[in-house]
């Protein structure tokens, strides 16, 4: 026992508890540091929506780190000063309350919350994901319909569609409309930003622009039964001219997408790659908003195993393009 009555072994579990501790952080600090490597997350934006998210998820890490960093240095001081041989470190077994510490423990929280909370009142104003993006270019519109288990996506301006495929100018802003044909589900571009809800019945806002020609990756952020790993796209970014150029080979190829075509997509499969079709029924999206075109059936209910699955080759047969899985019990 130390002259001040602190045991050797108390102390000892300070330190124990700092190390834990910055253990812990560094766990955790890998991890979000790694992302910033990745080329298909929200720390690689590439319009302005996701660069102001990336400037909001930046600036919440600081205001937490705020407090994170400061508390494992203390731990690990106090580690270190409390240390058994540290004579010059006071014991005071009757302490029991100090208006100075007390105000310390609970302004530094107080602030962190007013911050992060003034942040994401902002933020959440200014990215709204109805609000229009100002740009001197014309807005693209995109008609989107989360399927089981594929994305539509119904150009009316230009009169074609494209199933798993979502072809976009770059540097024009593009307002989308969406809605489900059957579960929920959300749309999602991590580079682009702001996720989004589709619901059956209901229509969605967002808009979005990719400020650069590229490829990126969307998908689907909520599971919706068997086919939901399946259910991710792929977003081309192109320049005006190459975008002219595929709206024209889109209207040069495929079927068109009247109320027939779209009974046979809804089925439930997935889609072995993309496809469009050259027209569309003008009044398509609404008809499925409004539900005059019948909802998809969603997951199906039941026991576990193969037969709970809804694919088979007859749910297949009325899409192009759409791929066969069966499932075989071993």
């Amino acid at each position: 026992m130390s002259p001040y009555g602190y045991g050797r072994s108390r102390r000892s579990d300070i330190a124990h508890t700092g190390v834990i501790a910055a253990a812990r952080w560094c766990c955790v600090a890998a991890p979000i540091l790694g992302l910033s490597g990745c080329e298909a997350s929200v720390l690689d934006p590439q319009g302005p929506v996701g660069a102001q998210e990336k400037i909001i998820l930046l600036n919440s890490l600081a205001i937490m780190l705020a407090i994170v960093i400061p508390t494992l240095l203390a731990t690990l001081g106090f580690a270190w000063w409390f240390r058994a041989s540290n004579t010059k470190a006071k014991f005071l077994p009757d302490f029991v309350y100090s208006g100075r510490i007390e105000l310390v423990v609970w302004a530094i929280p107080v602030l962190t919350i007013t911050f992060l909370g003034g942040l994401i009142w902002i933020g959440s104003h200014e990215l709204d994901p109805a609000r229009p993006i100002p740009s001197p270019s014309p807005t693209t519109e995109v008609q989107v319909v989360s399927l089981d288990w594929k994305w539509l996506f119904i150009y009316p301006q230009e009169g074609v569609a494209s199933v798993n495929q979502l072809v976009i100018p770059a540097g024009r802003p593009v307002h989308f409309t969406l809605t489900s044909a059957s579960v929920m589900n959300v749309f999602f571009v991590p580079q682009l930003g702001s996720e989004i809800y589709t619901m059956n019945g209901m229509a969605t806002q967002l808009n979005l622009q990719a400020d650069h020609p590229g490829v990126f990756y969307g998908q689907s952020a909520h599971f919706s039964g068997d086919g939901f790993s399946d259910m991710h796209f792929e977003v081309k970014a192109l320049a005006p001219t190459d975008y002219a150029a595929w709206l024209a080979g889109a209207r040069g190829s495929g079927q068109t997408l009247d109320q027939g075509a779209y009974a046979g997509l809804a089925q439930q499969n997935t889609v072995a790659r993309p496809f469009t079709y050259r027209g569309v029924a003008p009044d398509l999206f609404q008809a499925i908003l409004s539900q005059r075109a019948p909802p998809g059936p969603g997951p199906d209910d039941g026991r576990g195993g193969s037969g709970v699955s809804p694919r088979s080759p007859s749910a297949h047969a009325s899409a192009p393009n759409a791929k066969v899985e069966t499932s075989h019990a071993g």
